[in-house]
């Protein structure tokens, strides 16, 4: 299965007009995650573009993903991805590296085409490698994710193609996403192991003086990791990243624009409870929302 990763448009129409999509049905913007990570992409795309109507789906009675299969992480992103389809979605972002690295170009150029020629789905890996040439002054940058996505290699495939002359050190961190996910990324046990891990990347290349969080969990641990990273270390978070990208794309592609309703409306969706859905993600939103979840079968 091929293994793709940008907020860009990599089916076998992009760079051509969208014609199909004249004939799509107004509706939101859908934005998937395996779990609550999505929603610190969610809360920026909204504060960079509040006017535009969301539809949010957390697949979290599967989650976590990035321990999950190749093949397994591809069927259920595309599950969930034509979930929001049938919902109305004409445009999905997958808000997960997990599933941006193992399932958005197989989706993208095996099931688009076919069943929905109009509608696009886009990553979030590539905007984030795009940014980092500006970033980086030592060209040594470190990458904190998931076991999934460090495995996939895909943000060392996607800066072999821009930069190559860039070096990305990759760091699992497994304990990441549980500790978010039960509340304790400000606790102590949350010290040590953002203590292990920055130690792990930084034993692996002393050069680094970028880290990127790999994950959409980890900026809830940006504040101990600001705090044990060396000064000189700048940390990269993708949500205004992804968002100023979603805003480009959407002024290089008016056919799509066009059929993104604007009515600033948001709706969650997850395959779990929603009572604890609506528990943990004002965590994620920061309180920027009232969130009112349904609980849906995929």
């Amino acid at each position: 299965m091929a293994c793709e990763n940008p907020l860009r448009d990599l089916s076998p129409l992009s760079g051509l007009p969208n014609p199909e999509a004249e004939f799509l049905t107004p509706g939101p913007i859908g934005v998937f995650d395996s779990g609550y990570g999505g929603l610190t992409i969610l809360r920026d795309m909204i504060r960079r573009m509040p006017e535009y109507d969301y539809l949010y789906l957390g697949d979290n009675a599967r989650a976590p993903y990035g321990t999950r299969s190749f093949d397994v992480i591809y069927d259920f992103t595309r599950q969930s991805v034509e979930e929001l389809f049938k919902r109305g979605c004409n445009l999905v972002i997958l808000a997960c590296n997990t599933a941006s690295a193992k399932a958005l170009r197989s989706i993208q150029q095996l099931v688009l085409p076919g069943k929905y020629p109009g509608r696009r789905v886009l990553g979030v890996i590539r905007p984030t490698i795009e940014s980092l040439a500006s970033i980086s002054a030592s060209g040594h940058v470190g990458l904190l994710a998931t076991q999934g996505t460090v495995r996939s290699h895909s943000y060392q495939l996607e800066l072999a193609k821009t930069s190559p002359s860039m070096k990305i050190t990759e760091t699992e961190c497994p304990m990441f996403v549980p500790l978010v996910e039960a509340n304790e990324f400000s606790s102590p046990g949350a010290d040590y192991f953002v203590k292990k891990y920055l130690s792990s990347a930084l034993e692996s290349d002393p050069l680094i003086d970028t880290l990127v969080l790999g994950c959409t969990h980890y900026p809830l641990l940006l504040p101990k990791i600001l705090q044990y990273a060396p000064e000189h270390i700048r940390v990269m978070t993708q949500g205004g990243i992804v968002a100023n990208s979603l805003a480009d794309y959407l002024t290089r592609h008016p056919e799509i624009e066009r059929v993104c309703t604007r009515g600033s409306s948001r709706t969650f969706l997850t395959t779990e409870s929603s009572e604890k859905f609506n528990r943990l993600a004002t965590l994620f939103l920061e309180g920027a929302a009232e969130v009112e979840s349904s609980r849906i079968t995929l």
